[in-house]
């Protein structure tokens, strides 16, 4: 028996391994759809209409997390301890009270922001005409509300495969509505400030169109997991059948649960959320105090939105998806009482996702300049100095939002929200220091931003080693792949150089050095010997790709 419990354990950690991935691959997927979509977009939009868009979506993010952002972390965490204790009935019982309680709740919050966009955009947002976007939002949230529930209910399950795919979906339909319906749009509203005497009604109008794609794109990816829904009923029907556990929860306990499941999520969530509401408000106020006119301020904050956040969120997605997983797994785990299961799954995704985000960040800072060219064709000083100042994010968001789910996951609901409401505080206090003394500008919104990460990242790591003794691993989990994106990085900007002298151009330059940095950044891992033949097993297709790693004599003794 001994002898065979290793296997068992590697087995789970690969499939936990496999899962995350297939998720995060998906989420960086619909990331790439959406960077690529964002370049006809903001072409159409101009920066301008990109801060409509942008601060639209922002206050859409925060009623989206009221109304569903929590519920796939509740509804899988619910089900995935549900079903490590073998009842199936209970867990299916978690996913019909969730589903009735977010239809009640995503009609009223779409509901509120539909009848209040006016008042947010005139009154809290100081910008009037981002209320066209923002009622064109407002009729998605009840569709993805009932979306999230479903998808935090496979996830509860063990499979990510109906989310990724459902969320590549979502993204594929987005891009598509909304480059048609900001480009119809913009002419409309172009036409109607040019008879009203408003210049930015054609921004305004054309970033609405823009929002249409993500209501769209929501309801797509709905009617697709209703599909697999239907198509699993026969399977479920014959689980619960078979379910022999006695005991059997009221939905009003459910309920109670859920509830108080939800509660710390959304405080956590609507901390970061509203972090970026509160920087753009107060940046609108402070830019006016200082002479900035609206069209000049939300240029700059189309900027911030529209290019900078849009890249940043790239490898953002990737920590996403391994927080989405790692929440499932460590619940069944606690469930469990596996401490061990508990530590080695905490060190494989923060040691994963680390991996993935401090090649990112050296990327950005040595080849921010050629990105945004390469993108966005602008070749101007701002874009590019926000994505290289505000590069050491990827590393401190991604680093934050795993801890995060690790802490859900371990049942500490209610520590990401402490600590997101102690780093707010730290980090509105900067904003302001940085805004209104040393005069930053948009600068300002990227460096009060590395404060919050970083204070997240302080507060999480220590409530996970009070929580259940985990240290983090420094030296292969930063350093070493911190000494290979340096090397990396040195060769990115060299073979950029050398190709854009040699033969110039916006993309292949880019292309080239952006391939020679993976394979040399890959090259770093294996010869420091930061991953393990056992540890590359783990990952997806990992027998493959230490069948290569050996052909080509690349790991270490």
């Amino acid at each position: 028996m001994s002898e065979k419990q290793p296997q068992k354990t590697k087995e789970k950690n690969d499939d936990f391994l496999m899962q995350g991935m297939i998720l995060a691959i998906a989420m960086v997927m619909t990331k790439v759809i959406g960077v690529l979509y964002r370049i006809p977009l903001t072409n159409i939009l101009g920066d301008a209409g990109n801060g409509f868009y942008g601060y639209a979506y922002e206050v859409y993010a925060m009623a989206l997390m009221l109304s569903s952002f929590s519920l796939p972390t509740a509804v899988s965490k619910l089900v995935s301890e549900r079903m490590a204790k073998r009842q199936r009935r209970n867990a299916f019982r978690v996913f019909i009270c969730s589903m009735v309680f977010s239809v009640i709740v995503g009609i009223a919050i779409a509901l509120l922001i539909f009848f209040g966009a006016d008042f947010i955009s005139v009154h809290i947002m100081e910008s009037p005409l981002s209320a066209y976007a923002l009622k064109v939002l407002a009729s998605g949230l009840f569709i993805v509300a009932v979306l999230g529930v479903l998808r935090g209910y496979f996830q509860g399950l063990g499979t990510m495969i109906p989310t990724a795919v459902s969320q590549i979906i979502e993204q594929v339909v987005n891009a598509v509505v909304s480059i048609a319906g900001a480009s119809v749009l913009f002419k409309m509203g172009t036409k109607a400030g040019e008879k009203a005497g408003e210049e930015l009604l054609g921004p305004a109008y054309g970033a609405a169109g823009g929002t249409l794609g993500t209501v769209g794109g929501a309801l797509f990816a709905l009617l697709f997991l209703l599909f697999v829904f239907y198509a699993y009923h026969g399977i479920l029907k014959k689980q619960l059948q078979k379910d022999k556990s006695r005991h059997r929860e009221s939905y009003r306990r459910i309920l109670k649960i859920l509830l108080i499941t939800i509660a710390p999520v959304i405080f956590s969530t609507a901390i970061y959320n509203i972090n970026q509401i509160l920087d753009l408000t107060i940046f609108n106020k402070i830019m006016v105090m200082q002479g900035y006119t609206e069209k000049e301020y939300m240029a700059l904050q189309g900027i911030y939105t529209g290019k900078y956040n849009t890249l940043i969120n790239v490898p953002l997605a990737m920590a996403n998806g391994l927080a989405a997983s790692v929440i499932s797994s460590l619940a069944a785990a606690v469930a469990a009482g596996k401490k061990g299961q508990i530590h080695g799954k905490i060190e494989q995704t923060i040691r994963l996702t680390m991996l993935i985000a401090i090649p990112c960040f050296a990327g950005f800072v040595v080849l921010a300049s050629p990105i945004m060219v390469f993108i966005y064709g602008d070749a101007s000083f701002t874009p590019a100095a926000l994505l290289a100042a505000g590069a050491v994010t990827v590393i401190l968001y991604c680093l934050s939002t795993v801890t995060n789910s690790i802490l859900q996951g371990l049942d500490q609901m209610a520590a990401p929200a402490r600590n997101a409401g102690i780093s707010l505080v730290i980090h509105l206090a900067a904003l302001f220091l940085m805004l209104g003394v040393f005069k930053w500008n948009i600068f300002a919104l990227v460096g009060s931003n590395i404060v919050f990460s970083i204070c997240m990242c302080i507060l999480n790591m220590r409530d996970i080693y009070n929580t259940c003794g985990y240290r983090q691993e420094i030296k292969k989990t930063f350093l070493l792949p911190l000494a290979a994106a340096g090397i990396m990085g040195v060769a990115a900007f060299g073979v950029y150089h050398l190709f854009d002298k040699l033969i110039g151009g916006r993309f292949i330059p880019v292309i080239i050095a952006i391939m020679i940095a993976v394979v040399v950044y890959a090259v770093g891992i294996l010869k420091f010997g930061v991953l393990t033949e056992e540890e590359i097993l783990m990952l997806p297709m990992g027998g493959r790709l230490l069948g290569l790693v050996k052909k080509f004599h690349l790991l270490t003794r």
